[in-house]
């Protein structure tokens, strides 16, 4: 997996949170659209194929995500 990409799209990340919440039993996530890409960025580097069993992100509150969210984690199984 390409690290410097990954630490690119959670700095992006860094700069303008995702909010991750519950409503009615379904997970919502709001964001700006520039947040989106780099989730998508995640996504796509976990996906890759480069990746390994076990790799994962976190997103952190107050970090990655809004600080009232909980934490988030993408983790290839």
């Amino acid at each position: 997996m390409n690290y410097d990409l990954a630490m690119m799209a959670l700095d992006g990340l860094a700069r303008a949170p995702l909010t991750v919440e519950t409503r009615d039993g379904a997970i919502v996530i709001t964001g700006v659209a520039a947040s989106f890409k780099e989730f998508a960025r995640l996504c796509l580097l976990i996906g890759g194929g480069e990746a390994q069993p076990d790799d994962s992100f976190e997103l952190q509150p107050g970090r990655h995500v809004s600080g009232k969210s909980p934490m988030v984690t993408l983790r290839l199984t």
